[in-house]
């Protein structure tokens, strides 16, 4: 039964063993059961100690998130925490797998942390905007120290045995059998006075490193409140005592899963393992994958090579010539090298790795492998010529896959003879670091393909997101809308610093025209040429950074794009600023500066209208998919979950005025999408599309914070 505690005894040592199988989540059926057989341990006079250890892979890891923003349910995990504390018996607890969030704290609880060596603990809630609220801020500082104890809660990091150990976390380290041992150190603390980690005395912190730790979790902070929380609680720690500082962690916890933010990044968390599953698909229909081609040996291709290699797959690359080949072969080289660096791998698997990769210029070096990437350039020629040589080659249920980030998909699979075994894999760069790639499907495109796309991108510990073919897919599409509506705010007299400080306060890593200098103002342009030809007239166009790309201006690289660089630094350009005003003059439209919160509002409507849109037409089959895209792909401030999670925030009505507001004034290209009046009428919202049983079951439509600022055109 799920929630049980196992009870056996050993030499007056009551072994209680958690059994809530996958992770052994803190269910209200568990913590009943443990508070139960720790009760039942304490009153049974044959037992002199208890341990506490978890049945399968894992100790406890983290409380049950299907509880959370539901009203408490008794016993409450502070309660039974606090009472293995309070013990009259000695507890050790054995941590081996994970022990995460309510795990370590039940640890820190405990009289004595048993660790085996392959384990790690940590305390992750702030990645769900949360602190820990069982104890653990004010434990862990009393065990630890304040300032390893900050760093610890304030970044969510796991640590392993090693570490934990170094830090005073855990007692003993146990290579085999840590539950002997564990059991072996019980005995010998029967009938011995234990003392309470609660009760102890912090150890003394020097001041430099404590306001070192607190300035580096405000500098990347970034937004997010539950870090700064997380460093009152661990300040108060040492002069607070425990049962008066423990109601204020509790407090401060309730009040944070209350909070939009962790709403948010709760609906994140979720959404990567909702994602798993796509429906209609059957992942178990993915063929074996050991060997995977890449042709290509630019910056994208030698990045997906680096992804594959520090995940254990055999690697071919292939390029044209031997100069490109050798330079593809440096980068990397490069690339490895600074995962070493940076800790990814260590320097012992450089040897293993670089035994797992090829270099050819013969493209029938790829005819054996199991999966192949095209990564060149962006040509439809190209491409095409590329895919007939290697169908010529390949076995016919080899999948091949393109890289591309615009091209017509369709219009490469019309060119295949097998069509269904061609799909999309749009990396994101550096594809060895960035988390998400879109697999897009073409319509042809066979079950097995996609399921075999989705289970090579998983195996890189990625996320794989599902979706249709159009311009720009999900991410790119969403992006050009948003682009879009900063560029009209250009044509109507903001400048650029305004609308980049607007949209980095809303959380923005970097604001849409500094990113643009960033990537080099010559990608946009060479993109907005190829679409020349098929834009619709009657959509709104700003030529603006045609004209800057046409004076040489193609951003950082150039030393001036929307700002001008010297010395290492960024700052406004009169001479850009003067081109806008004479724009907004030229073309009747210019009117008073647009406010942060109107910045703010045009550009979250033109992403959630144009992320509607996308939905209704089956590119994307649920909201969270988009959200997982703009977050995890472009930047999207992760503590506001995605455009579509922040719309049900906002509420739909504030939305759906704002985009009336672009239509009306931008006209083509923003109508409104007819789904989000869908929604309101029907009393749902888009979180109500996210699982076939919540499609169609009414959900609160209204504003999740206070109103924000209306719209006006």
């Amino acid at each position: 039964m799920a929630g049980q505690v196992n009870r056996t005894t050993a030499d007056r040592v009551a072994i209680l063993e958690i059994d809530n199988p996958p992770v052994n989540a803190m269910s209200q059926d568990t913590r009943r059961a443990l508070a139960d057989a720790l009760m039942r341990a304490e009153a049974d006079a044959s037992v002199g100690a208890i341990v506490i250890t978890a049945r399968g892979k894992t100790f406890v890891t983290g409380a049950d998130i299907t509880e959370f923003g539901q009203k408490p349910r008794e016993p409450q995990l502070p309660d039974v925490i606090d009472r293995i504390e309070a013990s009259s018996k000695p507890v050790v607890v054995v941590w081996h797998g994970t022990a995460l969030g309510a795990g370590c704290e039940m640890g820190l609880a405990a009289h004595r942390r048993v660790m085996a060596r392959d384990a790690r603990v940590g305390l992750p809630e702030v990645r769900l905007g949360l602190v820990p609220g069982a104890g653990g801020t004010q434990r862990l500082p009393r065990l630890i120290g304040q300032p390893a104890a900050l760093d610890l809660i304030a970044s969510g990091r796991m640590v392993d045995a090693i570490e934990a150990f170094a830090l005073g976390l855990c007692d003993e380290v146990i290579d085999q059998n840590p539950l002997d041992a564990a059991v072996a150190a019980a005995r010998g603390m029967i009938g011995k006075m234990q003392q309470r980690v609660s009760l102890r005395l912090a150890p003394q912190a020097d001041a430099g490193a404590w306001d070192a730790v607190v300035q580096k979790v405000r500098r990347e902070a970034r937004g997010r409140i539950a870090p700064l929380r997380a460093i009152e609680l661990v300040q108060q720690a040492p002069a607070t005592p425990y049962a008066l500082g423990a109601p204020v962690e509790r407090r401060a916890y309730l009040d944070l899963m209350a909070s939009d933010q962790s709403r948010a990044l709760r609906h994140l968390f979720l959404a990567e393992r909702a994602v798993r599953k796509t429906p209609g698909l059957d992942l178990a229909k993915a063929r074996p994958l050991d060997s995977i081609g890449i042709v290509g040996s630019g910056a994208m291709a030698t990045g997906i090579a680096a992804a594959l290699l520090e995940h254990g797959f055999q690697v071919v690359l292939v390029e044209t010539g031997e100069v490109a080949l050798q330079a593809g072969r440096e980068r990397l080289a490069g690339l490895m090298a600074r995962a070493i660096r940076s800790g990814r791998i260590a320097e012992s698997q450089r040897a293993t790795i670089a035994g797992r990769i090829r270099f050819s210029t013969d493209i029938s070096a790829l005819s054996q492998m199991s999966f192949v990437i095209e990564a060149v350039f962006e040509d439809m020629a190209l491409k095409a010529d590329l895919f007939a040589r290697l169908e010529s080659l390949l076995p016919a249920t080899t999948p091949i896959a393109t890289n591309t980030s615009y091209l017509d998909i369709e219009a490469m699979a019309d060119g295949l003879t097998r069509p269904e075994r061609f799909v999309g894999l749009h990396f994101f760069s550096p594809a060895q670091v960035m988390r998400l790639v879109e697999v897009v499907r073409p319509r042809r495109t066979s079950d097995e393909a996609v399921a075999t796309a989705c289970d090579l991108v998983r195996r890189l510990d990625k996320i794989a997101v599902i979706c249709g073919v159009c311009d720009g897919f999900i991410g790119n599409r969403i992006l050009s809308k948003f682009r879009a509506q900063c560029e009209f705010m250009l044509e109507e007299g903001a400048v650029p610093a305004e609308i980049d400080r607007a949209l980095e306060a809303f959380g923005l890593a970097m604001g849409p025209f500094a990113a643009q200098d960033l990537a080099g103002l010559d990608i946009a342009w060479t993109r907005r040429k190829r679409q020349a030809e098929t834009r619709d007239p009657g959509e709104r166009d700003v030529p603006l950074l045609d004209k800057l790309c046409e004076q040489g201006r193609f951003g950082q690289k150039s030393g001036r794009g929307w700002y001008l660089y010297r010395n290492g630094q960024r700052e406004p350009d009169p001479e850009v600023e003067a081109m806008i005003r004479a724009r907004a003059a030229a073309t009747g439209r210019r009117r008073p500066p647009p406010g942060p919160d109107t910045i703010q509002m045009r550009a979250l409507a033109a992403m959630v209208n144009e992320g509607a849109r996308i939905l209704s037409e089956g590119i994307a089959s649920r909201p969270l998919e988009i959200d997982l895209v703009l977050v995890h792909g472009y930047g999207f401030p992760v503590w506001r979950g995605g455009p579509m999670q922040e719309a049900d925030a906002r509420g739909l009505r504030s939305i759906l005025a704002a985009a009336e507001a672009n239509a009306a004034r931008d006209g083509t290209g923003f109508e409104v999408a007819p789904l989000i009046g869908e929604l309101l009428a029907s009393g749902r919202n888009f979180a109500s599309l996210n699982s076939a049983q919540d499609a169609g079951t009414p959900a609160d439509v209204s504003p999740q914070r206070a109103p924000q600022p209306a719209l006006k055109a």
